[in-house]
């Protein structure tokens, strides 16, 4: 067994997976997992093939996959280099076939250029004509994140401690939206980077509580600041178990399987797509500026 297969092999059964938890997790046959542990590359279809099997692998087990190629890069195979022929001592002047053939050619290569960019236009075209609302689904995505569940406007807000209001219907022009409460915790998601989503948890001056609450077992990892700082937590709790931890700075929060865990924030529901794969978050209190990567 090679090295890299040894820590991948230990960072798998250190968080309770089998070797059919990652091949449902990240779609790769058991037998190309079984053959990245034993360092046989050669079962695998191709040496491009091996650095993204090993990276996908590495995430899944709660990795750095960049770090863990960079270390064993080595015993990775590397791509064959291109072969080179020598030059012919003669070039035998084109029959006048092969220049027609060869004209042709261009042409229908010239064509193809110009109607593949066409192509992909009129798709793009139908797509947005017959789905003129996904562009306003993308954009919610980027507003505040609160509940409220009182009223069905895009602005929600939640607090434990006070009753979410509601504007009564008439009472209000409707292109009004409800204005979250003094005090309630809104959550803000500022970008992504990468699989890493970046939240701004507010108001400012408030010890905020993150909860995960797991529906059945599941690897957690929660660091200070961000991937490379310490860690808070790391396991793999039994379903049914619930974590809290107090927000008083940065969190950076990773979950194997994001569809049988539910995150929550001063008990406003974190989006996090509910996905069979892993799952990234940075919560950053208001007054606290967000680490860098």
């Amino acid at each position: 067994m090679s090295d890299l297969g040894l820590l991948l092999r230990k960072a798998r059964e250190q968080r309770g997976y089998t070797l059919d938890d990652i091949q449902e997790a990240t779609k790769i046959r058991k037998r190309y997992l079984e053959a990245i542990e034993e360092g046989d590359y050669k079962v695998l279809p191709g040496s491009f093939y091996v650095r993204a099997f090993v990276k996908t692998y590495a995430e899944t087990v709660g990795l750095d996959a960049e770090e863990v190629l960079r270390l064993y890069h080595k015993e990775l195979p590397k791509p064959p280099a291109p072969e080179t022929t020598a030059p012919e001592a003669m070039v035998k002047p084109k029959s006048r076939s092969v220049q027609h053939n060869d004209r042709w050619g261009k042409i229908a290569v010239t064509l193809l250029m110009w109607l593949f960019p066409i192509l992909i236009i009129a798709i793009v075209y139908i797509y947005w004509v017959q789905h003129p609302g996904s562009k306003a689904e993308n954009s919610d995505r980027l507003t505040q994140i609160t509940t409220d569940t009182a009223s069905p406007s895009p602005s929600f807000s939640a607090s434990p401690s006070s009753t979410p209001s509601a504007t009564p219907s008439g009472s209000a022009p409707a292109s009004e939206s409800t204005t979250p409460s003094p005090g309630a915790t809104t959550l803000t998601l500022t970008k992504k980077s990468g699989n890493v989503d970046y939240y701004d948890v507010a108001p400012a001056g408030t010890t905020h509580q993150l909860k995960i609450v797991l529906s059945s077992k599941s690897w957690v990892g929660v660091q200070e600041n961000s991937k490379s700082g310490k860690y808070v937590f790391n396991g793999s709790p039994e379903g049914g178990e619930t974590l809290t931890f107090d927000l008083t700075g940065p969190l950076y929060v990773n979950v194997a399987h994001a569809n049988v865990v539910e995150i929550t924030i001063d008990d406003v529901l974190v989006d996090d797509g509910d996905g069979r794969g892993s799952k990234k978050f940075t919560f950053t209190p208001a007054a606290e500026t967000p680490p860098a990567e």
